[in-house]
């Protein structure tokens, strides 16, 4: 069997590759060791900025119907309740920025809405295949299966995991540290005695104990329980060991937990691949990155690892652009997750309280190879920031931008003929772009801005455009 793109690991980095390559019509198999898709509500946390993304993906809607707002948190104490806790400050949403807060939907309703759409892009997930060993060569790579087969692809992602099974066989070694030697419990349960208005959240009572939290996972009758234990403890995952942890930490009776759906536990840990490619196979989301839970960075900077990669396979694959192009990923997107890592740390220990940070607008590639910025004296916004929403020339700007293309933004300037895959939008002097042209790259970010058009035709003919 063959193909183009093989994706191992269907979790969200690996299903939104595999809908971004889906869309741009080059073939993509995507497989899974598990007989199904992840039962938890793990990464339940979705930022704005992936919202974004998720929207030129087509599954935002089905992301808004599935969860909800974060609740305000509920301090308990002796079956009082004893105060609130914010985690972080509201925000507005803005014309340039129409997703304002996280939203949160449990990880395993992310990755149902996501397969389904991949499947109505006509992608396919093949499950119950584990990734045992790799050989490449100039040509490709033969990706082998536990049961026996193999598949030969052009190009893998590794979208595996923390413990990548691609990443061990190519030896690409992991930097990091442990944020947290407390190990961790997270279980989602069936818990009555408590509203689901709050994030209910209980202070250790006494020295050695640990803080118990129970959140009402929005979209469902689930809570998810997080309790941290003692360095050196063992966590019991079982609904009796959930029902102790509950009762002693909390006003609840056992019996008050009546189902626990999923459980697992983890001590919170930092690290970063080394590098994210060897060769013709990439690491993506876990495989390259591991974050704490805490700040909501993990799930979210691994689809963008996928938004990225997305269109630059594509580009290669389907456009015949030069396979320099793909040296690109690791250049944008390492220096991200060491950033995103660094911010999860930091968020985790209380040295930085969740924010704008956490809500990756900001990021961006100013820096990066595939960035021009050739105006003397731009204005805030400059090539390699992420592009703003906002109306020009009567047209919503998030809608001219969705879909698998490039566009320009002639922005109180005359625009000029460009080739057809090129979406056009013309307009006056706009707030967040001010004025000139700005070519937007299929993934949201400026790749040029000038003044006037010199030096624009010659960037696009790096992408096969011109």
């Amino acid at each position: 069997m063959s193909t183009d793109v093989l994706i191992v690991g269907a979790g969200p980095t690996g299903l939104a590759l595999g809908i971004d390559l889906a869309r741009r019509g080059v073939d993509a198999l995507v497989v899974e060791r598990a007989g199904e898709l992840f039962p938890g509500s793990r990464g339940k946390g979705i930022q704005p900025r992936t919202m974004e993304v998720f929207d030129d993906l087509g599954v935002l809607d089905a992301i808004h119907a599935a969860g909800g707002g974060y609740p305000v948190g509920m301090i308990w104490q002796d079956g009082q309740r004893v105060g609130e806790h914010r985690m972080f400050d509201p925000v507005e949403a803005t014309e340039d920025s129409p997703y304002d807060e996280p939203w949160m939907v449990p990880q395993w309703r992310t990755q149902r809405i996501l397969f389904d759409r991949l499947e109505e892009l006509g992608g396919k997930v093949a499950f119950g295949l584990e990734a045992v060993g790799l050989d490449q060569d100039e040509d490709g790579v033969t990706v082998r299966f536990a049961t026996g087969g193999s598949v030969r692809a052009r190009y893998v992602v590794a979208a595996d995991g923390g413990r990548s099974a691609v990443r061990r066989a190519l030896g690409i070694g992991m930097t990091g540290e442990t944020v947290d030697p407390n190990p961790t419990l997270v279980a989602d349960a069936r818990i009555t005695g408590l509203d689901r208005d709050n994030w209910h959240i209980f202070p250790p009572r006494g020295e050695g104990d640990g803080f118990l939290a129970i959140c009402p996972l929005a979209g469902t009758e689930d809570f998810q329980v997080t309790a941290q234990f003692p360095e050196g403890s063992s966590v019991d995952l079982s609904l009796e060991g959930v029902r102790k942890v509950v009762a002693a930490r909390s006003h609840l009776a056992p019996e008050d937990v009546t189902e626990v759906r999923w459980a697992s536990d983890f001590r919170p840990r930092a690290a970063l691949a080394d590098r994210f490619r060897d060769g013709r196979v990439f690491l993506a989301g876990d495989a390259a990155h591991i974050h704490s839970p805490a700040g909501g960075q993990g799930l979210n900077t691994s689809v963008q690892d996928a938004y990225n990669l997305g269109w630059k396979l594509g580009a290669v694959l389907r456009d015949g652009v030069d396979e320099a192009l793909l040296e690109t990923y690791e250049e944008e997107r390492r220096p991200v997750a060491a950033d995103m890592l660094g911010l999860s740390t930091s968020v985790h220990r209380g040295e930085v309280r969740r924010g704008e940070a956490t809500r990756q607008l900001g990021l961006g590639y100013r820096e990066s190879s595939l960035t021009a910025e050739t105006r003397q004296a731009p204005a805030a916004l400059r090539a390699g920031d992420r592009a703003p929403d906002g109306t020009l020339g009567g047209v919503r700007l998030f809608d001219a931008f969705r879909g698998p293309h490039w566009t320009l933004l002639a922005v109180g300037v005359e625009a000029p003929e460009l080739p057809g895959p090129v979406g056009v939008v013309r307009g006056p002097a706009q707030e967040s772009y001010g004025t000139g042209l700005f070519l937007v790259r299929p993934d949201g970010y400026v790749g040029w801005a000038g003044s006037r058009e010199v030096g624009l035709m010659d960037y696009l003919g790096r992408f096969g455009l011109r």
